[in-house]
């Protein structure tokens, strides 16, 4: 198939395809019903008829139905319409995809358990797939990946990685100095991934062992292992991370940003520069790729440029890019062979692919920091962001195969160490049981839209088209309520699909007070409890602080015309935030329908605050 049709793979947001799939889950329901029936059947029926006429039996059947209508219910009343095509502009969520949860549904009957193989051969493979698939959109050859609980949990095995292979040098120098007598502490705290895999890769599995013993898994070294410097725009996870695996908050640096929320690259090398003046090692560095409060994507290819230059000097970090949220969106820069498309041929590229509706801007910095990632050393990303699969599935990849030599464990009752299953799972992950309902859903979601153009190129698309020309209707926007003049002022222009904005009192130069009346916009544009079938806006909100961002906002103060001083004085400013997600507002009329139906809700919200 040439491109999909992103409408034939959803429910829909008025259950369009509804009756397909009820169709379709019935089919599968049948099939698992059946399988169970045929598994030998001239065994015993555990549950008899007579059972199922015992009093007992029927007032078990009937508490078990009124539990579940109450389940309904609570859904029902308590839910946020992530699908609807236009009224839901808050969180990074949409509509999930209709394979995904198919599969999902059809696996979970099975209830697999992807770490036991014996349990899980079916789905065990999937993910084994599944994690090629994460190397091939990278483009990581001789790269391997696997599915994780959430962005969190990937974040927290990428640090592992860093500080399990950061640590190895030490550790062979304890256990077996003769094999780096000519290299001195720094040298080997600032040797590359590719060196240290190199060096183990000449062991034996017993000096291996040994040295894995003596490693950052005993507790020696962390201290010495250096400073984790991540962007001022990182999630909060990295802070668990960091106590977790024993490094400590301490040795996190946050890199300020620049005015447009990326890494200030020129900072991130006079920070380097400066610790290596000290003699402290950098362990790692973290770029990102869909930051989840503005959408920005930080200059990965600045930073490899950065690495391989200091690496001329003696200086390694490892790099990590938290791609949890923008990582998918690489598809849209993929042929069909997986081959990442010259910027130049973009426009020609999109055009004969059908992508975009309207006039979208893809800037080549950020095209630039897509391409890049392939030479990270591992990357998180998550199917249930922008791989539209239900939660929870997040994602890892690492470079190189090898590296999971250094981080492995084996658990006996479980696997064998000289089994050859789909990768050994539990060996290499942070997880112990996991669903293999995930994998499956995951590995449709990709068969059925693949990871090029052709697939999650056209609904990534289709989301960022979504978001330009939100940014943009905000920009001609405003309001005359009770004879005053409501402006909106939207933030920079999103490198992904991720928009922000304030309402301001045309005059008002009190940023105070600016962010009091979007505070209550937000009050009363979000949903917390009542019916929401009468909420016609939903939307969320973030805070950026001078405290965690500098003075990057600094530029959009004085834009909506307020002075350096005030945000001095206030050091904050509140935004509205909508990550849009939605796969139907590339669609003209959809689009026109929805903002009208936004901006009636806004008037009507502005004018019971004012």
């Amino acid at each position: 198939m040439k491109d999909m049709d992103i409408k034939a793979v959803f429910i829909g947001d008025k259950s369009e395809n509804g009756a397909f799939y009820k169709m379709q889950l019935n089919k599968m329901v049948d099939e698992h019903l059946g399988w169970r029936e045929n598994y030998l059947p001239g065994d015993v029926a555990a549950i008899s008829e007579a059972d199922k006429q015992a009093p007992r039996y029927i007032a078990t059947r009937e508490h078990m139905v009124e539990v579940l209508d109450e389940v309904s219910q609570r859904m029902r009343a308590g839910s946020i319409p992530w699908h609807s095509a236009g009224r839901y502009w808050g969180q990074m969520n949409a509509e999930t995809l209709m394979p995904a949860l198919l599969a999902y549904n059809f696996a979970m009957l099975w209830n697999p358990n992807n770490v036991a193989l014996e349990s899980s051969m079916a789905t065990s493979q999937m993910e084994a797939e599944v994690g090629q698939d994460f190397a091939d959109l990278f483009n990581m050859t001789g790269g391997w990946g696997h599915i994780t609980a959430d962005g969190s949990i990937a974040n927290l095995e990428g640090l592992w990685y860093a500080r399990c292979i950061k640590s190895i040098p030490l550790a062979v120098k304890e256990v077996y100095p003769e094999k780096v007598k000519d290299k001195t502490d720094w040298e080997l705290l600032n040797l590359s991934v590719e060196e240290i895999l190199e060096m183990v890769g000449t062991f034996s599995d017993e000096e291996l062992d040994a040295v894995k013993a003596a490693s950052s898994r005993s507790g020696k070294h962390l201290q010495e292992l250096g400073k984790w410097l991540v962007p001022q725009t990182k999630h909060y996870s990295w802070m668990k991370a960091l106590d977790i695996c024993g490094i400590g908050l301490d040795q996190m640096i946050a890199i300020p940003v620049q005015e447009d929320y990326r890494m200030d690259v020129a900072i991130l090398e006079k920070t380097i520069r400066e610790l290596a003046a000290q003699k402290i090692p950098v362990l790692g560095v973290v770029a990102v790729v869909g930051t989840t409060e503005e959408g920005q994507v930080d200059s990965v290819d600045k930073i490899v440029e950065l690495r391989e230059k200091l690496y001329k000097e003696g200086i390694y970090f490892y790099l990590h890019v938290d791609a949890a949220y923008g990582g998918y969106a690489r598809a849209l820069f993929l042929n069909e062979a997986g081959e990442f498309v010259p910027y130049e041929s973009l426009p020609d590229f999109f055009e004969e692919h059908h992508v975009f509706n309207y006039d979208v801007s893809i800037d080549q910095s950020v095209y630039d920091g897509f391409k890049a990632i392939s030479e990270a050393d591992s990357v998180t990303i998550d199917p249930h962001k922008m791989g539209y699969v239900p939660y929870a599935a997040g994602g890892i990849v690492i470079k190189h195969k090898e590296m999971r030599n250094i981080i492995s464990y084996f658990a006996p009752y479980v696997f064998e160490k000289s089994v050859k299953a789909p990768d050994m799972l539990g060996a290499y992950i942070l997880e112990g049981s996991k669903a293999g309902a995930t994998a499956a859903a995951v590995w449709t979601a990709h068969r059925v839209l693949p990871l090029n153009i052709t697939g999650y190129g056209q609904l990534i698309g289709a989301s960022i088209e979504a978001a330009q020309r939100f940014r943009a209707f905000l920009e001609q926007l405003s309001f005359t309520i009770k004879g005053k003049t409501i402006e909106v002022y939207p933030l920079n222009h999103p490198d992904f699909n991720m928009v922000n904005w304030v309402f301001k009192v045309k005059g008002c130069t009190d940023l105070k007070t600016i962010n009091e009346l979007n505070e209550k916009m937000f009050n009363r544009s979000s949903y917390m409890e009542g019916d929401v079938y009468s909420e016609h806006f939903i939307t969320s909100h973030t805070t950026f602080m001078k405290e965690e961002y500098g003075d990057s906002p600094l530029p959009f103060i004085e834009r909506i015309g307020l002075s350096k001083e005030e945000w001095q004085k206030e050091q904050k400013v509140t935004l509205l935030r909508a990550a849009i997600m939605t796969p139907y507002l590339n669609d003209d009329k959809i689009f026109e329908f929805y903002t009208q139906g936004i901006t009636k809700a806004m008037e009507k919200t502005l004018n019971e605050i004012l």
